[in-house]
């Protein structure tokens, strides 16, 4: 690590230019800087995806590297979460973080009105709701309890039921396919590949559609989506009339049944 996203959602492009957006990178995530430009940086995420970067919106100072690296970490599992300079809702907003951003914890545990003192990988000091925060799940390999996993994956990609379709996005105020699968499997402790198919040196793979079993993914051409049990999905669409993470199935005669997805689904895939 020789960088660390400060900006609350960090947008990566293909170029050192904005452009089509490639992925949303949160606060809190370290990253390795492949290249520099003025004013820009090619990054590799932790999660091993690559793209450039505004250079304000990382930090590649080393002091506050390693005191991050040392520190310890809390997840920010509310949907938007403002820091602020005092604890009281009247204090000066510093940041607004989202869903999936880490913050470091600077105290044994909410105080009496329920705040939580925190720092920023930027350095700012401030307070936010301790409800908003939990403790990260490491990411590390396959969960050794598939039933667990599969229901909190589950749990966690329709957390974001209704938030708009964003190509590339990665946060609550806007996801794509992709990035919802990842951005759930993430949160649950498993790194798996950003975009809509499986690659080889990640933990998923193929298995057949018909054994697909509640958090596995189902795939069709440029599309990947959730199951979730019963010939339904989860997923974010461009679909018109969706625009949005929406819940769809593959049985006809279901309300929700999306003809064209049964149509041309390609296949499926496990971690397990």
């Amino acid at each position: 690590m020789n960088a660390l996203i400060t900006a609350s959602i960090a947008s990566l492009y293909a170029g050192p230019r904005p452009g089509t957006l490639e992925d949303e990178a949160l606060c809190g995530v370290s990253a390795q800087v492949l290249e520099r430009e003025e004013g820009w940086r090619r990054i590799r995420t932790s999660y091993r995806y690559e793209g450039w970067v505004r250079q304000e919106e990382l930090t590649e100072d080393p002091a506050l590297l390693r005191r991050w690296e040392e520190a310890p970490k809390l997840l920010v599992w509310q949907s938007c979460a403002d820091i602020l300079e005092e604890a009281r809702v009247q204090g000066r907003c510093l940041a607004t973080l989202v869903r999936g951003c880490l913050v470091e914890p600077l105290d044994q545990g909410p105080d009496e009105k329920g705040w939580r003192r925190v720092r920023l990988p930027d350095g700012r000091q401030g307070f936010t709701p301790g409800k908003f925060l939990l403790p990260p799940v490491p990411v590390g390999g396959v969960p050794e309890d598939e039933e667990a996993f599969r229901e909190n994956v589950t749990k966690t990609a329709l957390a974001y039921l209704g938030v708009q379709y964003r190509w590339g996005g990665r946060s609550p105020w806007g996801i794509d396919c992709s990035g919802l699968c990842f951005t759930a499997y993430y949160l649950n402790g498993v790194s798996i590949y950003r975009d809509a198919k499986i690659l080889e040196g990640f933990p998923v793979h193929a298995i057949p559609a018909e054994q697909a079993k509640k958090g596995d993914l189902l795939f069709f051409p440029g599309h990947v989506a959730m199951y979730l049990g019963d010939g339904r999905f989860v997923h974010s669409t461009s679909h018109v009339g969706t625009h949005g993470v929406a819940v769809n199935s593959l049985t006809p005669g279901d309300p929700l049944f999306r003809t064209d997805l049964l149509e041309t689904m390609t296949g499926a895939g496990s971690i397990f």
